[in-house]
């Protein structure tokens, strides 16, 4: 594993400054995050190995007093803060007033429940993932923040409600939770996202998705359609709707 440190002492203008395993500087292009913590614990450390797998360039910092000069010229597009590592509530509450009202930057909160439980949301966090932190869903929130805040190239997304289908990778999320589908029920949901509003019927969808020399029957439509409700639908998200007789339609 690579121990990705940052050097404070020589840093480079718009460049997370860490070094890959063959010593090369990272992709300036990629998503950056810059990890926040009074003192850098393995578990962070970890994180932020991983990170770079999934086109993200990340570093971990101590707080200090310079942190804001510092985050100024590192130029990260994200915050992750260890609030675990600040002691007491009233220093949990500085450092993200400092955080948000000197660098603007989306901040995302990384914390255990007990801290949860305390956590002042009014003073510009973001977004918040409880420990132990999941690389998966890390990324997950950084792009739907992202997303939000116009940082992330649209054309290579979309959006809709707490759902965002990353056309690159194929990966869908709901409320910053990564969705596991099958090819079919991917595309089957890409289409219907692309005609939003629009009734489909089964026949067009097994057209577009299944493609024209299919001789299956269209029932098959109606049992990826269930397949994929069940993984993208619950108490608080409802996309498609079924239209009788007829097809289906993404909700506007």
């Amino acid at each position: 594993m690579v121990n990705i440190t940052l050097n404070t002492h020589h840093h480079t203008k718009g460049v997370i400054a860490n070094l890959t395993e063959t010593g090369e500087m990272p992709n300036p292009t990629l998503i950056r995050i810059l990890i926040i913590s009074a003192t850098v614990d393995a578990a962070m450390s970890e994180l932020c190995s991983a990170l770079p797998a999934s086109d993200f360039d990340c570093a971990c910092l101590p707080f200090s007093e310079e942190i804001i000069e510092t985050i100024e010229e590192q130029n990260p597009d994200l915050l992750l803060v260890d609030m675990d590592s600040f002691q007491t509530f009233a220093e949990r509450q500085a450092v993200s007033r400092k955080l948000k009202t000197h660098t603007r930057l989306p901040v995302i909160a990384c914390l255990s429940e007990d801290v949860l439980k305390d956590m002042d949301y009014t003073i510009g966090i973001d977004d918040f993932a409880v420990k132990p932190i999941r690389p998966a869903e890390i990324i997950a929130r950084a792009k739907h923040i992202l997303w939000k805040t116009g940082s992330i190239a649209s054309e290579n997304l979309i959006k809709h409600g707490d759902m965002v289908i990353d056309l690159v990778k194929y990966e869908v999320f709901v409320a910053g939770r990564i969705i596991d589908l099958s090819f079919k029920e991917y595309e089957l949901l890409k289409v219907l996202v692309s005609n939003k509003g629009r009734v489909l019927t089964r026949q067009v969808l097994l057209d577009k998705v299944w493609g024209d020399d299919y001789y299956g029957g269209d029932r098959t439509v109606d049992v990826h359609i269930r397949r994929l409700r069940s993984k993208i639908e619950d108490a608080d998200h409802s996309f498609v709707q079924t239209v009788r007789n007829v097809g289906y339609k993404f909700k506007e």
